[in-house]
């Protein structure tokens, strides 16, 4: 008998420090809460710098092709960006409705 109510209060203990430090390490300040955000904020943070990487890549390979002067990008920059023409070419605005 003494030897269940023994192990009665054993397992109830256990259980009790059990419950406290599963409860310590989830809701304190620097809990596995905040560390799986802050991970998700890493992460979204890297993808970011990934994309900006690229991008910064294309538009240095942008910038080296016309400095280097090349015919076809200057022609295609300049009439995408600053909606330029040819000499007798006549330039035709489309409206969606």
């Amino acid at each position: 008998m003494k030897f269940l109510k023994s192990r009665k209060v054993k397992l109830a203990a256990a259980a009790v420090l059990f419950f406290i430090t599963a409860v310590i390490l989830f809701f304190n300040k620097d809990g596995i809460l905040k560390y799986i955000k802050l991970k998700n904020d890493v992460d979204k943070l890297k993808r970011r710098i990934a994309e900006v990487e690229a991008e910064n890549k294309r538009l240095e390979g942008e910038i080296d092709s016309l400095q280097n002067k090349i015919p076809a990008k200057i022609e295609k920059t300049a009439r995408e960006k600053y909606n330029m023409i040819r000499e007798g070419e006549t330039a035709i605005k489309v409206v969606e409705e």
